[in-house]
């Protein structure tokens, strides 16, 4: 490790800084081509980079034959330069010589065929084989350069969500293990699967297989329970993995692209999240590269927010969109992240690979190392976010509205014609259009210290979930719920009792089956095959739309909205008095005009803390008492009113009692000190 006047790399990731930098990786090129790089990224302002990811084999081309001597200079290199590293622990994919080794670590797929690893992320992360040598690496890899002055953080895995779940021999024997452990006997087991329906009671465990996944795989309750196995031996392995740095690297920080939640491995991180087992959470950001697409961009942040739950440390994009992406496009989502606590821009990728299956996604510089425009776009976005880093920065949210977020319901929820995760997300989009700070919850961890609780088609509602709720309005609180919550208990099993399950009583109602929009309207008026609806909520018309709707029978509620235009009119908004709070319940799926409405009344009943004034498609945050962050989501200028002058910091100009925000365009201002 050469000597330089760059101090420690640790110095970079405080309060008060701000970070661009990009993903890298010299086991592509070499000592060469990483010095004009390093210069390169220097030149262009940015402060870290991200490497070690997708390299096992080349720190480890053989079992037990560690090579690091050439990423020690690399390492090098970017110290010199005065760039932190973000080192990843790369334990997936794995080699190839650790495929062969162990067969039993590959990926077997739901009808019994083992998959040749040519794709990344064919590995079974719960083997004992896989995760005996990914702890050995780690272990290697972090005492190596724990103490070295270009090292940032240690990145944990890579989109560990992705990647197929296997279904082989091994897998199903730790599975029959978890469900001895989670039930005790066999009485247990079949108590909660139901397993008296359809003729499958379990004798022995012996007789236990592996749920096909799908909707009509099976029985829900054992997908479930085979799910959160899954979901255990992820959070296993990446606790290990966590452990091990922790071990060798006390006080360093970590990080991840936690993308815990992909269709393929989507899995439970409530817990590591509140644990606090990532220092700084991390995901890639990758919305859109169309300037007109900002639904795109409300979904990537969403992101950010379901990895961030309730933590208070700043964010990290640890990947970020490069591409083709439109001029301008990754400013705005730069300053769109900026408002829900990011600290990092980091794009992928550096440079066009050379090779692989990503070699003709577009990097900041081109395949032969000339820089192309997004560097450019890079290279502002480093220069403007150094001005405003001290300006308060990265920004804290001061949430006084949550959203509940829930693993079982995600899964549970496969044969509803909406998912409970998509109703989060509108809800989610509903809170920020309104420049509120809003935090993604879990009921089993979170103390709901919120004024506003949303409950978004949590369709497994264990008891303690329900009592936290329970407590939460009985305190003061107001609880919006919607359609297809509370319907089923801890083992996925539809409640016997009224539904919202351990709630009638909370919100004042009985929740009965449900009724189809298309077929009540034809039997009304003749109309066929459609799903709109009219809600007349506080005496406000809403047109809206839903493939069903709740019979909702009021038992002591107030009834505020109903369902109109069908054969006879429906209670379709509640609204109960319980304790020293309120709950409302929405007989629909989250939708924007009507949770929107509600969510209006409520924020203006409690006096919740808004956010600037400001055109609608305009992102705003009060960043410090002094500094307020425009967005312009749109294509069209817009006018900003300011409650006393002020200077755009990003701009130099000087505002007196307003200004124009243009397309697509952000803005820091900094309000006088005078009244």
């Amino acid at each position: 490790m050469r000597d330089t006047d760059h101090p420690n790399a640790r110095d970079l990731t405080g309060s008060g800084r701000l970070l661009v930098g990009a993903n890298y990786h010299p086991h592509d090129s070499d000592p060469e081509t990483w010095r004009r790089d390093a210069a390169m990224m220097r030149d262009a302002g940015l402060r870290i980079v991200r490497m070690g990811h997708l390299a096992w084999d080349t720190f480890e081309p053989e079992d037990g034959e560690f090579r690091f001597d050439w990423f020690d200079e690399a390492m090098d290199l970017m110290h010199e330069h005065g760039i932190g590293v973000i080192l990843d622990i790369a334990v997936r994919p794995a080699p190839l010589w650790l495929h062969r080794k162990h067969p039993g670590i590959g990926v077997v797929d739901p009808e019994g065929t083992s998959r040749y690893p040519n794709h990344r992320y064919t590995e079974d992360a719960g083997d004992p084989h896989f995760r005996e040598h990914a702890v050995r690496f780690a272990d290697r890899l972090t005492s190596r350069y724990a103490d070295h002055p270009a090292l940032a953080a240690f990145g944990v895995d890579n989109e560990p969500g992705d990647g197929p779940i296997s279904y082989s021999p091994t897998a199903l024997a730790r599975f029959k293990t978890w469900l001895k452990a989670k039930y005790g006997d066999v009485e247990g087991l079949n108590r909660a699967w139901a397993s008296q329906r359809w003729s499958r009671r379990v004798g022995d465990f012996e007789e236990v297989g592996l749920p096909r996944p799908g909707v009509a795989g099976g029985a829900p309750e054992r997908a479930l329970d085979f799910r959160r196995f899954v979901s255990d031996e992820m959070n296993g392995y990446l606790a290990a993995l966590l452990d091990v740095v922790d071990a060798n690297a006390p006080g360093m920080l970590t990080t991840s692209n936690m993308w815990y939640y992909g269709e393929s491995k989507h899995f439970d991180w409530a817990a590591g999240a509140y644990a606090g087992r990532l220092t700084r959470p991390g995901n890639g950001f990758y919305p859109s590269g169309s300037l007109m697409d900002t639904e795109s961009v409300r979904d990537a942040l969403f992101g950010i927010a379901r990895i961030r739950y309730e933590q208070d440390e700043p964010f990290w994009c640890t990947e970020f969109t490069t591409m083709t992406a439109a001029p301008g496009s990754i400013r705005r989502s730069a300053y769109a992240t900026l408002m829900l606590g990011n600290q990092l821009v980091c794009g992928w990728t550096w440079q066009t690979m050379h090779a692989g299956e990503e070699q003709f996604l577009q990097g900041l510089v081109d395949w032969d190392g000339e820089p192309t425009r997004k560097l450019d776009e890079y290279r502002r976005i480093a220069a403007e976010f150094a001005a405003i880093e001290a300006l308060g920065f990265p920004y804290r949210p001061k949430a006084e509205i949550a959203i509940a977020l829930d693993f079982a319901s995600q899964i549970a929820g496969a044969p509803l014609p909406e998912r409970h995760d998509d109703q989060a997300l509108t809800a989610f989009r509903a809170v920020l259009d309104r420049n509120l700070d809003v935090r993604i919850v879990d009921l089993d961890e979170s103390e709901l210290e919120y004024e506003i609780l949303i409950v978004p088609g949590v369709l497994l509602l264990e008891d303690r979930a329900a009592e936290a709720i329970r407590r939460f309005v009985a305190r003061g609180g107001t609880v919006i719920m919607t359609s297809d919550s509370a319907t089923l208990d801890a083992n996925g099993r539809a409640f016997r009792h009224t539904r919202p399950g351990g709630l009638a009583d909370v919100f004042g109602i009985r929740v009965g089956g449900y009724e189809e929009p298309r077929l009540l309207g034809e039997f009304a008026n003749g109309r066929k095959g459609t799903d709109e609806v009219q809600v007349i909520l506080d005496e406000r018309p809403l047109r809206t739309g839903s493939p069903r709707f709740d019979l909702i029978e009021p038992r002591g509620a107030a009834v505020r909205g109903t369902l109109e235009g069908l054969d006879r009119p429906y209670p379709a908004v509640t609204a109960h008095r319980y304790g020293e709070g309120t709950a409302v319940y929405i007989g629909l799926p989250a939708r924007p005009d009507v949770l929107g409405a509600v969510l209006d009344a409520e924020v203006e009943r409690l006096g919740v803390r808004t956010g600037p004034i400001v055109p609608k498609g305009v992102m705003a945050r009060a960043v410090t008492d002094r500094h307020r962050l425009y967005l312009n989501l749109d294509g069209e200028p817009k006018r900003i009113e300011l409650p006393r002058p002020g200077r755009g910091v990003l701009s130099g100009r000087h505002f007196e009692g307003s200004f124009t925000l243009g397309p697509w365009d952000a803005e820091l201002v900094e309000l006088d000190e005078s009244a």
